[in-house]
């Protein structure tokens, strides 16, 4: 049996706490290779001492905070992170809120207080471009310096490369903007997803003989409009069932050029999913949003995107986020 993976907030009692935990921090939007390796090097600290092993991640994104009316796409919202870092492997997370009582903390107060004092850490796991503290003047090597004079071991982790590129949230965002879903789950180690709430379209997906699942995305998300090859989870953990399909992102051009929705179609699927929650993972590329002289023609291509997107899958079969379960 598993242990429940543990969500530990700014309200969370003192007591209720695990005093000498090895702690991976950094703000893991995506948790891409690079955050991976750093909670891979929590991970083994907490083995070698027999304690638990957290995330200490901040939410909202700092970003949000110093810049709230510029919009902000996030490879993850809270939930999915907390999801992704549960399948991690982590015994949990430290969500810190990050509001202007946090932005104002001094670096030195964050080690002694924050970490030190409430946390009890025994080990901190970081990336080399790990910045923390008023002003960001902390840094990996003030940590390593303060943190190892009171018998704290500290692990500063480098930058990973793929193809001599460093791996980053701005590049994963970046790939995704241009359609580069193979480039993206690269540096992801998986499959980018979505989550969201199925809800009623216009019913014309039906009509073309695809009924779609529609679900309305963050109005921040900065994902290529086109068509992709999608799999489908539905349900948490070790109980969720998984469906391949096809789905277009974009504002439907042939018919109304209305605001951006995504819309899956499922292989094999008759049910009603109106309500139900979606983990949808983009597999593949097929091409970009068009808009057709006819219905017909865009049906003769919806066949044909259905084609292409049997064959990525088929050739993924396996490919999918691993997510571990949050109450």
């Amino acid at each position: 049996m598993t242990s429940r993976f543990a969500i530990i907030r700014d309200t969370t009692p003192a007591a209720a706490i695990p005093r000498g935990s090895v702690v991976a921090m950094g703000n893991f939007d995506g948790v891409h290779l690079g955050h991976r390796a750093v909670i891979e090097a929590a991970l083994r600290m907490s083995r070698s001492r027999g304690n638990p092993a957290f995330a200490v991640t901040f939410e909202p994104h700092p970003r949000k905070f110093f810049s709230p009316s510029t919009p902000q796409f996030r490879l993850t919202d809270e939930t999915n992170k907390l999801r992704l870092l549960s399948g991690a492997g982590l015994a949990g997370a430290v969500v810190m809120t990050f509001d202007a009582a946090r932005a104002g903390t001094t670096a030195q107060d964050f080690i002694h207080h924050d970490l030190i004092d409430r946390l009890g850490v025994s080990g901190i796991a970081v990336g080399y471009d790990f910045h923390f503290g008023k002003g960001r003047v902390g840094s990996p090597s003030l940590l390593a310096s303060e943190a190892t004079r009171l018998g704290i071991e500290v692990d500063v982790q480098p930058h990973v490369d793929i193809d001599e590129r460093p791996v980053s949230s701005s590049a994963i965002r970046m790939a995704l903007a241009e359609g580069q879903i193979t480039d993206a789950t690269a540096m992801l180690g998986g499959p980018w997803f979505v989550t969201g709430e199925v809800i009623h379209g216009d019913k014309r997906g039906a009509g073309l003989g695809y009924p779609t699942a529609n679900i309305r995305l963050d109005k921040d998300c900065g994902l290529k409009h086109g068509v992709y090859a999608v799999r489908v989870g539905r349900g948490q953990a070790k109980d969720q069932r998984r469906s391949d399909g096809v789905a277009s992102f974009g504002r439907r051009p042939t018919f109304d050029n209305g605001a951006p929705l995504l819309e899956v179609f499922l292989f094999d699927f008759n049910g009603d999913l109106y309500g139900a929650t979606l983990d949808v993972a983009f597999i593949g590329f097929i091409r970009e949003e068009l808009k057709f002289d006819s219905v017909a023609a865009l049906v003769r291509r919806m066949d044909g995107d259905a084609t292409v997107a049997r064959t990525m899958l088929a050739a993924a079969p396996d490919a999918f986020p691993m997510l571990g379960k949050v109450d």
